[in-house]
């Protein structure tokens, strides 16, 4: 049976971003580390391949982000109907994170002894797993924007590694304005928006078009939200934690208190 030919075209957004983040990790971010951040050479191998891993993964959280945005302000077709809704848009955003995924998948694997980690490898798998019923089926599409909204707090978390492995003492400015910008951006997209996003699963639940979701559509999109939101608070909670001990500590040595002993992270 042949495709239509916009499912031909998500195919080809998913293979051409699969390409793309591959040409980025290999070829562009170390072209580009290289002359905007000396301290790149001095890198080990390993070093080398978490912070291409990295530079990719902000890149495409900016990206998909902002698409994200332009989908939840001015999509009327999803935002009206967020169960069945004219998925277009959301699909094609939902294409580029499919690809992104993917290629992350396979470096995590190849690159294994470097980056390799399980709990990224179950998150784009269940991540997959919810997207096949976006792209396959069409259906809640504005909840599977939704969530890509939480990629805005990824840029922030890259670069407390970056300054981390570059030998920036926790305490310098950079470090503190991105670790305090890193909570505030984690705050709002990944927690203080939950009211809103239950709002419209509950205002859906019950309804004839929440029935019309098969039951595996429903499994991946409740309880995966209900999972991925208690970590959420979980890191929330450790980050919160870690802004305010380096704060504290920060301001104890600038009056020129005495420090605590004990790890400020």
């Amino acid at each position: 049976m042949a495709m239509d030919p916009f499912s031909q075209l998500i195919l080809t957004i998913s293979v051409t971003s699969f390409l793309t983040f591959q040409w980025l990790f290999h070829r562009v971010s170390p072209w580009i580390s290289i002359r905007i951040s000396p301290g790149f050479l001095q890198l080990s191998d390993k070093q080398k391949v978490e912070w291409n891993s990295r530079t990719v993964s902000t890149f495409h959280a900016l990206l998909v982000g902002l698409f994200c945005l332009h989908i939840l302000f001015f999509d009327d077709a999803v935002n009206e109907n967020p169960v069945w809704g004219d998925p277009t848009l959301v699909k094609i955003n939902v294409a580029i994170t499919t690809g992104y995924l993917i290629s992350d998948l396979l470096l995590i694997f190849y690159y294994w002894k470097a980056i390799g980690d399980k709990f990224f490898v179950v998150h784009h798998l269940a991540a997959l797993y919810a997207y096949y019923y976006v792209l396959g089926q069409g259906m809640l599409p504005y909840f599977a924007n939704f969530r890509l909204l939480a990629e805005f707090s990824t840029p922030c978390v890259n670069q407390r590694w970056f300054f981390e492995v570059l030998g920036y003492p926790k305490s310098s400015r950079p470090n503190m304005v991105n670790g305090v910008a890193m909570a505030m951006v984690f705050f709002m997209v990944r927690v203080a928006v939950m009211p809103i996003y239950y709002g419209r699963m509950y205002a859906v639940y019950g309804t004839e078009a929440f029935y019309l979701v098969p039951w595996g559509g429903r499994v991946a999109w409740i309880c995966s939200s209900i999972c991925l939101d208690i970590m959420n608070i979980m890191w929330m909670h450790k980050i919160a934690r870690g802004c305010y001990k380096v704060l504290r500590a920060a301001q104890r040595s600038k009056s020129g208190a005495p420090q605590e002993n004990g790890k400020t992270d």
